[in-house]
Order: structure tokens, then C-alpha cells, then sequence
């Protein structure tokens, strides 16, 4: 074992974490799942990330709410950061609401039996991110930092979180726009690891990228 004084610290860090996952059974494959309100930016960020990381995006985005109904599993990426990586599927899920009204999607031009039909399925879809709860084993939770981030939504998924002992991060998106307030997030929140970014423009990705081989791996 004397090859072992003189191995790197994130070699050391990773070889003793290695024997623990074995020991405990805990070498299940990483899955990240993202969460968060609809329209925070979750695909967009599933978007910056796989394109960065296997050259292609994951989903479509619009302006129109519960635009991502189902959910999209991208497998085999792999985020190399200081001579570590991070190997994890996306789990990239529909926004989460505490309620769905079809008449709000009206206002975006669609007709009234397509903005029903968009209710049925974002309805189904967040039902099918909730379930996805039991399968992930990290999280990113996206939060519009233009918006109030204490809300109903974002507390019962961070309660479903913190009770089935699920690490996760949260994001604190979209600080490229004039009225972002990522510092409120952080006072609000001020127990959890947040990293204001914008997936948009890729602006401090580098350190969402730091914070989830810290976190997760």
C-alpha cells in the first residue's frame, strides 16, 4: 500500500470512494434528473449540457408553457472537469405545477382543443416526473431567478428530495436577464448548494459543471 501515499488527493478520493460503493452496493448508475417549474429552463440546460458533452441537444424548448410533456432520458454523458469524470444519464422531465389550467395556454394562440389536450398531457407528464423520483439518484433543480423561488412547487420538491435523501443542486437560472435576483434564491435557500448560472448563454456553466462532479460523483 505504499502506492497509495503518494497517489494524487482526487485519486485517493475516488479510489476510497470506489471500495465504499462497493462495500454498501451503491455502484447503480448515475441518473440526473431535472426538475423545476415549467419554462425554468430545465431543457434548455439539458441542451447546454449535451451539446457540450456529446455534441447534440436533447429536446425542443418554447415560450408556450409544459412544452416538455414527457420525459427524455439522453444515456452515456460523460463530463470530464481537473482529471474527473462524471458519467450520468439526463433525465430531463416536464416542469412541475401545483395546478394546470388549459385556458392559460390560450394566450399563446392555441386553439382551445389543442390547449386541452396540452393540459391532459403536462398532467400526466408531471405525474410521470414524480415517479421518476424513485429511479434518480442526483438532481439539478432549475429555478427562474427572475421569479419568486419560494414557492409551493419548489418546496414539495426539495421536501421529496431532503425525505428520500436524493443530493441535488440547485440552479439558479437565467442570470443574464436585467431583473435576475440569484442572491435571493441563495438567502431563501441558504442550506443548499446554489449556482447561478444561464443556460441560454453558457454563462458560469463551468461552475455547475465544478458543483455537480463535487456533488454527485
Amino acid at each position: 500500500m505504499i502506492w497509495l501515499v503518494s497517489m494524487p488527493k482526487f485519486l485517493k478520493r475516488k479510489f476510497f470512494k470506489d471500495i465504499i460503493n462497493k462495500l454498501f452496493g451503491k455502484n447503480k448508475k448515475l441518473k440526473i434528473g431535472f426538475y423545476g417549474h415549467p419554462n425554468s429552463g430545465k431543457t434548455t440546460l439539458a441542451n447546454r449540457i449535451t451539446t457540450d458533452w456529446i455534441g447534440k441537444p436533447i429536446g425542443l424548448v418554447s415560450e408556450i408553457p409544459h412544452e416538455t410533456r414527457k420525459v427524455y432520458r439522453q444515456e452515456h454523458v460523460t463530463l470530464s472537469l481537473d482529471d474527473l469524470e462524471l458519467d450520468f444519464d439526463i433525465i430531463d422531465t416536464p416542469g412541475i405545477a401545483t395546478k394546470i389550467d388549459y385556458k392559460n395556454f390560450l394566450e399563446f394562440g392555441l386553439s382551445e382543443i389543442e390547449a386541452k389536450e396540452r393540459a391532459k398531457e403536462a398532467t400526466k407528464g408531471i405525474i410521470e416526473a414524480i415517479k421518476w423520483l424513485d429511479d434518480v439518484t442526483g438532481v439539478l433543480l432549475v429555478i427562474d431567478s427572475t421569479e419568486d423561488p419560494l414557492t409551493q412547487a419548489n418546496i414539495t420538491i426539495m421536501g421529496n428530495l431532503e425525505a428520500r435523501k436524493i443530493p441535488f443542486i440547485i440552479v439558479a437560472n437565467k442570470i443574464d436577464l436585467p431583473e435576475a435576483s440569484p442572491d435571493k434564491i441563495h438567502a431563501v435557500f441558504p442550506q443548499h448548494t446554489v449556482v447561478p448560472i444561464s443556460a441560454l448563454h453558457g454563462e458560469h456553466i463551468s461552475d455547475l459543471y465544478q458543483a455537480m462532479v463535487d456533488k454527485f460523483n
